[in-house]
């Protein structure tokens, strides 16, 4: 049963599997139908695996649809025949969709048996899928995988602790910022978050104690989310953002700092600024929380999906763009002017 979504696997697409692991069929495709999967599709082998693919497999994409395929190559391993499989998620196809299909995801590899399975593809359009697609997909996986901008950052963390030098005459590096105590029902609220029984943390300073309280725990989904960004107040935010990416059904907890501009008092907003360096570092080094991103606003507007989802996985550039000296203004200059320092002065003729 899938953990997320309860779909599982019909008597007759178990059965299907058996004659497909036995090299019965050439392709599968598998789809959600009535809170089951279901075999939409089948195809038996006529030629090599190659010259099938592209015939196969790319009439049965939908513009707005998401699948499964599960296509068997000619190939061996110990369990039997090798076989791909295909996450297809068309951007064009309802989030709610996308989600339902990436959830569901680990579900159908079980029940297939994850040992029969070589390669695993996604596609949101079909040159992804395509058989010069997959073949781009073999040889991007034989090479050394960039890192993502999250692990690029833990990457950069790693060198500095490792570049800290240590001895009997160091000094303890302290926080940067004030590290106000955080009260107990604080503590046990980001408890729950990181263990996934709630969704949503709101904290703030008490001012007049100078303690770090607990806000709200409101159940928040991700329309609601610029509902809780006060508007005249700071605050901190740690949001279990579930969503879909690249096929796969994530939950990653987010950090959002909201500090709405000059509507605070200056107080408000050193305090709010100095304690969040220590704020986060106890909440990933002590309760060992993992906070995928962390964002700073100042308007609960800015929280769309889309911002949200670029914010977590920033587009990768390939290369960057070289300086380019900037342009005068356009225009004529006007006359240039000839500017003499005391010893250029003519001497004047007697």
């Amino acid at each position: 049963m899938s953990h997320q979504t309860g779909i599982q696997a019909s008597g007759s697409v178990k059965d299907t599997f058996v004659g497909a692991r036995n090299g019965q069929y050439r392709l599968l495709k598998i789809v959600i139908d009535n809170e089951q999967l279901v075999v939409g599709s089948s195809r038996q082998p006529v030629g090599s695996w190659e010259k099938d693919y592209d015939s196969f497999v790319l009439p049965l994409l939908e513009d707005k649809q998401p699948c499964y395929i599960l296509y068997r190559l000619d190939s061996r391993n110990a369990q039997g025949y090798e076989w791909v499989f295909i996450a297809w998620s068309p951007d064009h196809s309802p989030v709610r969709q996308k989600m339902l299909y990436a959830a569901t995801r680990a579900t159908l590899k079980k029940e297939f048996g994850g040992g029969h399975i070589k390669d695993e593809v996604f596609g949101t359009v079909q040159d992804d899928v395509s058989l010069n697609g997959y073949k781009k997909y073999l040889i991007s996986q034989s090479s050394p995988a960039p890192l993502t901008a999250a692990e690029e950052e833990l990457r950069q963390i790693k060198i500095n602790e490792v570049q800290t030098d240590v001895g009997i005459d160091t000094k303890h590096q302290t926080l940067q910022g004030v590290a106000f105590p955080i009260a107990k029902e604080a503590i046990q609220a980001l408890e729950k978050l990181k263990n996934k029984k709630i969704n949503y943390v709101q904290l703030q300073i008490d001012m007049k104690n100078e303690t770090i309280i607990l806000a709200n725990t409101l159940h928040t989904e991700l329309k609601d989310l610029p509902k809780r960004i006060p508007k005249d107040a700071a605050r901190y935010h740690f949001f279990l953002y579930k969503h879909a990416h690249e096929g796969d059904y994530l939950e990653s907890i987010v950090f959002i700092y909201s500090m709405p501009g000059y509507t605070c008092s200056i107080r408000e907003r050193m305090l709010y600024s100095s304690c969040k360096s220590p704020l986060l570092e106890i909440v990933e080094r002590q309760l060992w929380m993992q906070i995928i991103r962390k964002i700073e606003i100042d308007n609960g507007d800015e929280l769309t999906a889309d911002f949200l989802y670029e914010e977590v996985h920033p587009k990768q550039h390939a290369y960057k763009q070289s300086f380019a000296k900037p342009k005068g203004p356009a225009g004529k200059r006007g006359i240039r002017r000839l500017i003499r320092g005391p010893a250029e002065t003519e001497t004047p003729s007697d």
